[in-house]
């Protein structure tokens, strides 16, 4: 009778390939997430390795958002999960829930293209990939709510009008700010970033609500499509 072979353990695997390891070297963003559940769940089973256990979990409930509703006990009736890992994982997804509810500071006012810039280049400025943020604005260009809409390459079709207009709509906000990186670190706008501008400033012009900028990040600089003359 052949002995069934198990799969490698996270600590037998390269250190390159370990999930905890490679959120320390600041690739969160490459973490899938059963791997970043799994360095919350910390250690294996027998049979199932953090990692494992996240994917199980994930393959039941979905994804963090339901998961998130799931109670201790309920967690525990998943095999490999006991009191204590369910406890890690509801504590870190309560965490979470707290910090989306977090309001912005409203104290904020865009007054100039530089004024968005600064706001936002010191948490985009290393980003290895896309991040695409709508900025919420009152009648008086204060800060409402901030949303990220998309993390990679930015398309017509994952930057859709609906996405940023909704909420927007739902805030009552009276303007719009959209921000955006370039991890190349140079901020010329693309055809495919003028064509999505466009098509936004339209749709906001059919629900009555102003962009007041579209700024492109790059390193140490950037690009104010209002300034350019592309947002009239």
């Amino acid at each position: 009778m052949q002995e069934k072979r198990k799969r490698p353990t996270i600590k037998q695997l390269p250190l390159n390939e370990r999930p905890r390891e490679r959120l320390i070297q600041g690739n969160e963003e490459y973490l899938t997430d059963a791997e970043l559940l799994g360095i919350i769940i910390r250690d294996g089973t027998q049979d199932y390795s953090a990692v494992d256990l996240a994917k199980k979990l994930l393959s039941e409930y979905g994804d963090f958002r339901r998961l998130s509703s799931v109670s201790i006990g309920e967690l525990c009736t998943v095999k490999g999960i006991g009191p204590a890992r369910a406890a890690q994982i509801k504590a870190s997804l309560v965490i979470a829930k707290r910090f989306s509810t977090i309001p912005v500071k409203t104290s904020q006012q865009f007054k100039k293209s530089s004024d968005i810039f600064n706001h936002f280049h010191e948490r985009l400025r290393e980003k290895k990939q896309e991040h695409f943020f709508v900025t919420l604005l009152d009648n008086k260009n204060r800060i409402i709510k901030e949303l990220t809409i998309s993390i990679g390459s930015l398309t017509l079709s994952i930057v859709h009008p609906r996405e940023v207009f909704n909420p927007a709509i739902r805030e009552s906000a009276a303007a719009v700010v959209f921000v955006h990186n370039h991890p190349s670190g140079d901020p010329e706008p693309s055809k495919e970033d003028i064509q999505i501008t466009q098509r936004l400033q339209e749709a906001g012009n059919i629900v009555g609500i102003k962009v007041l900028d579209h700024i492109i990040v790059g390193n140490g600089c950037y690009t104010s499509l209002r300034d350019k003359g592309i947002i009239s």
